[in-house]
This record gives structure tokens, sequence and C-alpha cells, in this order.
């Protein structure tokens, strides 16, 4: 069965930087277009990034793009997220899903930015 679990959460002061990760079981990641979603206290889903296929396609919401990097290791079948200039709104459990929507998700990594 689909198995994903994700990594690299914690506490960051605004501005810093932090990696998540992804390792994806039980399909054929390297087939498939995966994405990260997050859930802000009190709030609901709300997507971040999909990556497409061998990893030549990307797509950002308005609120991350410029600042997070989607990727993909389709060897490791493990997916990024670099997450670069940090801001208090983006403090949230982060998710990565099978898919660009719908999908199955992990349990999910918090993140926290805070001074």
């Amino acid at each position: 069965q689909v198995q994903l679990v994700e990594s690299g959460g914690g506490l960051v002061q605004p501005g810093g930087s932090l990696r998540l990760s992804c390792a994806a079981s039980g399909f054929t990641f390297s087939s498939y277009s995966m994405s990260w979603v997050r859930q802000a206290p009190g709030k609901g889903l709300e997507w971040v990034s999909t990556i497409y296929g061998t990893g030549s396609i990307t797509s950002y919401a308005d609120s991350v793009k410029g600042r997070f990097t989607i990727s993909r290791d389709n060897a490791k079948n493990t997916l990024y997220l670099q997450m670069n200039s940090l801001k208090p709104e983006d403090t949230a459990v982060y998710y990565c899903r099978k898919g660009p929507s719908g999908g199955p998700r992990g349990q999910g990594t918090q993140v926290t930015v805070s001074s």
C-alpha cells in the first residue's frame, strides 16, 4: 500500500530555511506527480506545490513562489521541499501527497516559524 513519510520539520526563526523530505513506497514513484500541501492551525488544507514526472515541470502557490523549491529524486523515491525566507505565516503541518490533488498523504511534519 501507499506509504508517505515526511521529515525535516522543526522550529526556525523568520528568514530561516528548512528542507523537508518525503520518503515514498508502495507505488511506482517516478510515474506520479507529487505535491506538498499544508494546514495551518485552525485552517483548511492549502496546496503549496506540485512536481510532475521527471521533475522538469513544477508549480507553486503564489504565497510561496520564489521562496520554496520542490524537487524529487526518483532513484531514492524521495520528494523534497526546500523552504527559504520563512515567514510566521508559513507555520503549519506539511504533508506530501501522491498526485496533484486528492491522493493519499502522509502523517505530516510540523514547521513552526517564530522568533
